[in-house]
């Protein structure tokens, strides 16, 4: 059995020594190269990461009609509330979903772009245009019938009363 005249490096990694490969075998490897992680854009952010094994892709065409982008949000509680915060900066109150259950709160929106722009007449692209959506699950039990939702300067607030199971109260008893 030949002795393995690799690095130690290029034995744990799979890969070969620039020196011993030809062009053509370079060129071959770059072509079936797995692609590095992707980042989709979430609405100012970059969050989620996808690493599906196909061939290399321009980076103007990683993120396909299809694909949502995930909304950012502040969650926090008062007192009596959890409440949710997101920058809806550019969507429209009739282009927003905002959905209930008693343990989790699903918001789904829409920012159109108003104009056609080619890519080469961009300088910077970095705000997110298209389909996005969050789904959150609540800490505690919340009334979904008492919710409320406001935008008021591109920032959406959601506020949902807690359901406290633990809280008695006392009535009183009538006579009859």
């Amino acid at each position: 059995m030949p002795k393995d005249k690799r690095s130690f490096f290029e034995r744990l990694t799979g890969s070969v020594s620039v020196e011993d490969t030809n062009e053509e075998e370079l060129e071959e490897a770059e072509t079936y190269e797995q692609p590095r992680a992707h980042l989709a854009v979430s609405s100012g952010t970059k969050s989620r990461a996808h690493t599906k094994a196909s061939p290399a892709r321009k980076d103007e065409d990683w993120l396909t009609p299809e694909e949502e982008g995930q909304l950012t949000v502040d969650v926090f509680q008062t007192e009596s509330d959890i409440i949710i915060q997101s920058t809806v900066a550019g969507v429209r109150p009739d282009d927003l979903d905002v959905q209930l259950t008693r343990d989790m709160i699903t918001i789904r929106g829409k920012r159109e772009q108003t104009r056609e722009i080619t890519h080469d007449n961009y300088f910077y692209q970095e705000l997110y245009w298209g389909s996005f959506s969050r789904s959150i699950l609540f800490p505690c039990e919340v009334d979904v019938d008492s919710a409320e939702a406001s935008l008021k300067h591109g920032l959406l607030t959601v506020k949902v009363p807690k359901l406290d199971r633990h809280r008695t109260e006392r009535i009183k008893v009538k006579n009859e």
